[in-house]
């Protein structure tokens, strides 16, 4: 028998996911309101400071929302941000239930707003597909509960695990649907993170592009950049670099100067060689960055995995084998027995044309 209330909470979803690419920094959130079975408004929220799903979803319904139950994805934000308060705009509308997938962890909100409508004398319910809901904002989420980004990492390899040949040359490895699908990382990302041995391998550009040319896009919504980063230890980064010409760009630096190429930049204390990556999150999450994607080299990609900084790996496998003297995907000098050895909990794998795009959660052990 199917449960109507995670049907509805179901169709709520769906409606938060529209958002994907278009509310950062903000959460995905989706809204239904039904009355005696019938859905009778819908709303999704669609960009920050625009009006939340909540609203959107009583504006449809209009007077018939008195009575109605309320299925959102998230809890109604319960204070004044970009936009006021939702619970503020149920509560005049006389809705008669609420049903919330998940608390928000924003500890500005964190059961407030749910303590309101009860006070109110409506009825909640809350963990109607919690899980469902936790994984459209897994960067909002840890961000607020830990106060560092989700990080993504992207790597391209062959089937015997390299990413470049020795010389550094590297296009193509994957077929042009994988990189495609590159393009949906990079669009649902509030940045995209790599480092400056791949800007001066590659010269990059970094950016959103093509979406004009598929369906996952909305079409009525302005492409939404990235924020790129690139980690630039000792400030290399040339004056003439592609990634310089389009969109904002931040270097993260040791290097205690006031500025370079009219860039904005960050000085970080230096740990191994590098940055202190995890004080570069710890950054980030402050400027309300939920999720970085990470497209860069075997250098700081192992940086970031012994700093145990890698949230989940996509890994686009090309049915293709470049041999001993090519690149690897992590430097690990200090990797020296099994027992060291990262564990990959693989969540999803598919093909994406004649390569295999797997997913994956690092396990990381007290070894490591």
């Amino acid at each position: 028998m199917v449960n109507v209330h995670e049907q509805f909470m179901a169709d709520a979803l769906r409606l938060a996911e529209k958002g994907l690419y278009t509310t950062d920094p903000n959460p995905r959130v989706g809204c239904v309101l039904v009355k005696q079975g019938q859905v009778i408004g819908r709303g999704w929220h669609q960009r920050a400071g625009e009006a939340h799903a909540e609203i959107n979803a009583l504006y449809e319904a209009g007077n018939e929302a008195a009575g109605a139950d309320c299925y959102v994805t998230l809890e109604p934000c319960s204070h004044f941000g970009r936009t006021p308060p939702c619970v503020d705009s149920l509560i005049r509308a006389g809705v008669a239930r609420v049903f919330v997938a998940m608390q928000d962890p924003n500890p500005i909100v964190a059961g407030s707003g749910i303590a309101l409508l009860q006070q109110a004398g409506i009825e909640v319910h809350t963990g109607i597909l919690a899980d469902q809901a936790e994984k459209l904002n897994p960067g909002f989420c840890q961000r607020m509960r830990m106060g560092k980004p989700f990080v993504r990492s992207k790597i391209a390899m062959s089937l015997d695990g390299r990413t470049a040949m020795a010389s550094g040359e590297s296009k193509w490895i994957t077929g042009p649907l994988a990189r495609l699908d590159v393009q949906k990382l990079r669009a649902r990302s509030s940045a995209i993170l790599t480092g400056i041995g791949t800007i001066l391998a590659d010269d990059p550009l970094l950016n959103v592009r093509g979406t004009e040319n598929f369906d996952w896009y909305p079409q009525n919504q302005a492409v939404r950049q990235p924020l790129r980063i690139v980690v630039d230890t000792d400030l290399r980064m040339p004056a003439n670099a592609q990634i310089l010409k389009t969109g904002k760009v931040l270097l993260a630096t040791a290097v205690d100067t006031p500025s370079h190429h009219d860039i904005e930049t960050i000085v970080l204390p230096s740990l191994e060689h590098s940055i202190d990556l995890s004080a570069l999150m710890t950054v980030l999450a402050q400027r309300e960055i939920n999720e970085v994607m990470v497209e860069a080299g075997a250098v700081l990609n192992g940086a970031l995995l012994r700093s145990r900084l890698i949230d989940e790996l996509v890994i686009y496998t090309a049915p293709k084998i470049m041999g001993n003297e090519a690149r690897g995907a992590f430097e690990l000098p200090n990797m020296t027995t099994m027992a060291q050895n990262i564990g990959l909990k693989i969540t999803d794998m598919r093909s994406i044309g004649d390569d295999w795009r797997i997913t994956a959660i690092p396990e990381y052990n007290e070894e490591f």
